[in-house]
């Protein structure tokens, strides 16, 4: 038996809102937050399922989203981003997930009453503890696009045991 050593990688994603469309909804770590403008995407643009998938990527080296996400989203028409982050998971052959951290850069919308249930989404479909997961939102100060209301986005660092 070899050692066991922690490994962490970031992720992240980015995506410009559209024009108002009135009472909608967008997708943020796996669930449904009310908004009013949509997310610009090909996919349901959940850039929190996006970051964590380019995360895991970092770790295995075989990128999901430009590549096998692009052929199940343009040529299957599947849009939900948890059948990327689920592909992305099959290749996390020699790695667990231990912790995931999530920084998310916003001005809207307000993201604090939901991150519970984001919490519990991300824990949930990465086999991970509730209490592993760890999320952030702000506004940076309005110093980016994010901040003044252009888009969302989104950082992650997940942090793997490897046995070597």
């Amino acid at each position: 038996m070899g050692n066991i050593v922690s490994i962490s990688t970031i992720g992240q994603d980015s995506h410009r809102f559209g024009e108002p469309a009135g009472d909608t909804t967008i997708k943020l770590g796996g669930i449904d937050i009310p908004f009013d403008k949509p997310i610009l995407a090909n996919s349901d643009g959940d850039v929190v399922y996006h970051a964590i998938t380019n995360a895991i990527s970092g770790f295995t080296g075989v990128n999901i989203l430009g590549g096998e996400a692009d052929k199940i989203c343009l040529e299957k028409g599947i849009k939900d981003s948890a059948v990327y982050l689920n592909k992305a998971l099959e290749y996390l052959k020699d790695g667990k997930i231990i912790h995931c951290s999530v920084t998310i850069e916003c001005l809207r919308p307000k993201l604090m009453p939901h991150i519970p249930a984001m919490k519990e989404s991300i824990g949930n479909i990465l086999g991970i503890p509730v209490s592993s997961v760890g999320i952030t939102a702000t506004t940076g100060e309005g110093l980016t696009g994010f901040g003044r209301g252009e888009g969302i986005q989104v950082f992650v660092i997940l942090t793997f045991t490897k046995e070597i």
